[in-house]
């Protein structure tokens, strides 16, 4: 009696056995029949919208970046300067015909900017025909020469300008000397002392006495000097002090701070000698209690030239 009741209840126990089996087998393949839909409806989702993108892309590609009715027909370029139109256009990279809605604005504005002349560029699109760019050019103060030896041998000064901001600019090809033309065709005042290393064309001079010089410059077209006197050099190889040559041989000496006090006090010392009928030789206006002066006789002086009234400079801002 046990030992059939024992072959019963495994054959019970091979039944419940193969009924797991089967109902695990049916599970595993649902389960694989609901990824593969997945799969697939996910695959055909990927690329629908990969072809709906292309479609999209040809579309724009075929009716706005290379239709006719959107090409470029006028090159509106103004400056505020003396670069000529022409090499402006070129700098540009852009033609008539070109595509004005293909045109990459943000190239044409970095292209034109890498040019160390120029300080600030805007580009705009005026459908359906014309682009119009303005460019704003640096105004130079000050020029500082550095020797360079020529192909052959010998030695020739090349002119390095500085804007008031202290950014280096390089004459161009063939072109004329720069001149101060707020004031008279006299060269810009020359910067001596200045280290070459940091005469990088389209970079800016940070050097404090470079600054300070460049300050004493500008606040001097506008100061009760202006007219007077014209500052052909400033010298900046002293300790703390801006040494100033004037046209008519006067050696200034300036401190690097409180510019316009110091401007003021040379026309009150100035008036003053026209009242002795003596020139300054020498003025050290970097000394605040008083101001040591060394007269010379006004007949020695090389004559003041005329000059005429000087309009302020504002600072350029972007276009």
């Amino acid at each position: 009696m046990w030992s059939n009741r024992k072959v019963k209840n495994r054959r019970l126990g091979r039944g419940h056995v193969l009924d797991v089996k089967l109902r695990t087998r049916e599970i595993r393949a649902a389960r694989l029949k609901l990824a593969g839909t997945a799969l697939g409806i996910s695959l055909g989702t990927v690329l629908g919208l990969y072809l709906v993108w292309r479609a999209g892309d040809w579309a724009l590609d075929q009716f706005v970046f290379r239709n006719d009715a959107f090409a470029i027909r006028t090159i509106d370029i103004q400056t505020d300067g003396s670069i000529s139109l022409e090499r402006l256009r070129k700098w540009a990279g852009v033609k008539t015909g070109d595509n004005l809605l293909a045109l990459d604005l943000a190239r044409v504005k970095r292209d034109l900017e890498l040019a160390p002349t120029i300080e600030s560029v805007a580009v705009e699109r005026m459908l359906p025909h014309t682009l119009k760019i303005r460019v704003a050019e640096r105004d130079p103060i000050a020029q500082v020469k550095v020797p360079q030896f020529v192909a052959g041998g010998g030695v020739k000064l090349i002119s390095y300008y500085l804007d008031d901001t202290g950014h280096v600019i390089t004459p161009m090809e063939n072109e004329a000397p720069v001149v101060n033309t707020t004031q008279t065709n006299a060269p810009l005042p020359a910067l001596s002392g200045v280290n070459v290393a940091e005469l990088r064309p389209g970079h800016a001079v940070t050097a404090p006495k470079v600054t300070a010089a460049l300050r004493l410059i500008d606040e001097f077209e506008h100061s009760p000097m202006a007219g007077l006197v014209d500052v052909l050099m400033v010298d900046l190889s002293g300790t703390d002090v801006l040494q100033v040559t004037t046209d008519q041989g006067s050696q200034i000496t300036f401190a690097m701070d409180r510019v316009e006090e110091q401007l003021r006090r040379w026309r009150l010392v100035h008036d003053f000698g026209l009242k002795l009928g003596r020139a300054i030789r020498t003025l050290d206006l970097s000394v605040t209690n008083n101001s040591p002066v060394l007269w010379a006789e006004a007949g020695t002086v090389p004559p003041a030239h005329p000059k005429s009234a000087k309009p302020p400079r504002t600072r350029k801002k972007n276009v």
